[in-house]
């Protein structure tokens, strides 16, 4: 039986553009031994497995899993998924990942998760001169294991960067908005950000000196797809 995927772009800029694909999936529909086979083949830097939450219930538990592996929390997903979760009807207040409970909230058309620095992967952080350098980095340099994040400040006062992100080595040549390193990176810098990543994908996060980081987008639902 064909599986349906919801596909979702996460981190939209204002009018709709940019974001970052992403798989959402019923995971009753799909067993978990074939999960990681679907993500490859749908070949999306995060697809993630969604457990719909009990009747009576507020929490949802979820898998997320890259074109190569599994991760225990990725910022792209969780967004995606909370945001799908209340467009079927079904909002929740926590999802449930293998990292940790994320705290969810809903701010009109956009969503918003709060997690822990310490869940994100560690990043190699480079700190770029201008954007000119950030725009001629070639992921072709950066081929090996390390998620490499390349950041530059473009307007300091407000607290906004430019961002782009490889990690070959989970099977992402180059991520159009990550979420997870918008955790770190805000963490990092220890202040409120807004992240242009990629193409033009928009991430506002929010910082707080307990550890916990407040990652929020804007997503557009982009249709289904079928996948065996």
């Amino acid at each position: 039986m064909a599986i349906d995927v919801t596909v979702l772009r996460v981190f939209t800029d204002e009018d709709g553009k940019f974001g970052n694909p992403l798989g959402v999936v019923d995971a009753s529909t799909v067993a978990p031994g074939d999960r990681q086979r679907v993500a490859t083949e749908l070949g999306y830097s995060e697809t993630i497995f969604v457990d719909l939450p009990e009747p009576g219930t507020a929490t949802a538990h979820a898998r997320i899993f890259t074109p190569a592996t599994e991760l225990p929390f990725a910022g792209h997903p969780t967004v995606g998924a909370s945001w799908w979760l209340r467009d079927i009807g079904t909002p929740v207040h926590t999802l449930r990942v293998p990292a940790g409970v994320v705290q969810v909230t809903y701010d009109g058309d956009m969503a918003a998760v709060r997690a822990r620095a310490e869940w994100a992967p560690e990043f190699a952080i480079h700190d770029l001169s201008s954007v000119d350098e950030l725009l001629a980095a070639d992921p072709n340099d950066y081929p090996d294991d390390v998620e490499n994040y390349l950041w530059t400040w473009t307007d300091r006062d407000a607290g906004v960067i430019r961002s782009r992100m490889f990690a070959p080595g989970l099977g992402i040549p180059e991520d159009e908005a990550t979420g997870a390193a918008a955790v770190r990176i805000t963490d990092y810098l220890s202040r409120d950000l807004t992240i242009v990543q990629g193409k033009g994908s928009i991430i506002q996060t929010q910082w707080s000196p307990d550890g916990w980081v407040r990652v929020a987008g804007r997503v557009v639902n982009d249709g289904t797809r079928q996948i065996d």
